[in-house]
């Protein structure tokens, strides 16, 4: 008796040829941190993201993002406006630094941090506190945020900006890649991303001595001595070479993963665009989406988890969007600017399945599923 198979959210999909390095790591015994294809894959995203950033291969996103405001040498008392509506890893490295988070809401054209409402929170903590250390945006599933608007706040009050860009290797932002729009950038190579080392991730900055230095700081700040000095604290945070191989496959079908993306979101927009309960966020204009996951917002709380509950009993995994981080429980008492964007959108919205190794198999019967919910 055949049994239909799980549809997961976004797994990892190979390319072919990460075999080849990773085998070659072995043949060489490059199973240490580092090696040929740390290098090679260093080189790869650099020539990917154009060529004048320095890029550190590390152990994940959240790891650069941290290394990251250390770079910026954000520390206690410090204060550092972060997107809301996003995973828990953009947050999280604010408090390792023991300094504070102060949350900013979404604007509704891509869903990621309001430009307006930025500005007027950098005006309420120089006012009534100090001007705060750095900004944390994400391109949230892949879309970008309004980079030209939040630099230009960023560069009006001489504050650095963290471009999460996790969820948005192969996004443009005005043919600019998303990751190389700010002044440090980070990506993130998990399991469920547009391409996958397992685990890791990635630190872009602007010289070579801020890679320097953050590599430095990632390999347990070890002083140049004979023996183990240390003058600094460090971390354990340098991808290995065998994880690096399998980014340098992954490198090889960057593009063909990201169009594939692109193809299911055109897939269900095609349609679902129908049904008046159902919408899709559009890319504005000069704005190129991975659409690394594809997200639905619902008319309803309670049709989103009717859609979500009949997916899951054929065995389909989908997911509501990010719960904005002024909600969670460890974050609920830190200030935040909202206007009600992020918290609609989690009370409303759906991811739906986006893998690229999805099969129109996969997609049919998603869709079919959807379908009937909504005719019911």
């Amino acid at each position: 008796m055949l049994t239909k198979t799980k549809i997961y959210l976004s797994s990892p999909h190979m390319g072919g040829s990460e075999q080849k390095f990773v085998d070659e790591a072995f043949a060489t015994n490059w199973i240490a941190p580092l090696g040929p294809n740390v290098d090679g894959f260093e080189n790869d995203l650099k020539n990917y993201l154009g060529g004048d950033k320095c890029v550190a291969v590390l152990s994940s996103g959240t790891a650069a993002i941290h290394l990251g405001l250390q770079l910026l040498d954000v520390s206690e008392g410090d204060e550092v406006l972060c997107q809301s509506f996003t995973f828990s890893a953009s947050a999280n490295p604010i408090i390792y630094q023991d300094a504070t988070p102060v949350f900013i809401d979404s604007e509704l054209d891509t869903w990621n941090m309001s430009p307006e409402l930025l500005e007027i929170a950098i005006k309420d903590r120089i006012e009534k506190y100090k001007k705060p250390k750095a900004i944390i945006a994400v391109h949230l599933y892949g879309m970008p945020y309004k980079a030209n608007e939040i630099n230009a706040i960023a560069k009006k009050y001489d504050i650095p900006v963290v471009e999460d860009s996790a969820e948005a290797l192969g996004s443009k932002y005005f043919n600019r890649e998303c990751g190389s729009l700010s002044d440090i950038g980070i990506l993130s190579f998990n399991g469920n991303k547009i391409i996958t080392t397992s685990g890791g991730g990635a630190l872009i900055v602007g010289t070579k001595e801020l890679k320097d230095k953050a590599v430095f700081l990632s390999t347990q700040a070890r002083d140049n001595a004979p023996h183990y000095e240390h003058s600094s604290i460090g971390f354990n945070y340098r991808m290995s070479n065998v994880l690096a191989g399998i980014g340098r496959g992954q490198m090889e079908v960057i593009d063909d993963r990201v169009e594939a993306r692109r193809k299911n979101f055109e897939f269900y927009k095609k349609h679902l665009s129908q049904f008046n309960e159902i919408t899709f966020l559009e890319e504005p204009k000069n704005f190129f989406s991975n659409r690394w996951i594809t997200c639905i917002e619902t008319e309803s709380f309670e049709l989103r988890e009717k859609l979500r509950l009949e997916l899951l009993k054929d065995d389909i995994e989908s997911r509501p969007l990010w719960k904005p981080m002024h909600m969670q429980p460890i974050f609920k008492n830190y200030l935040h600017f909202t206007n009600g964007t992020s918290e609609r959108l989690f009370d409303k919205g759906l991811c739906l399945p986006s893998g690229s190794n999805l099969s129109q198999d996969d997609l049919q019967r998603i869709l079919n599923i959807i379908i009937n919910t909504l005719k019911l």
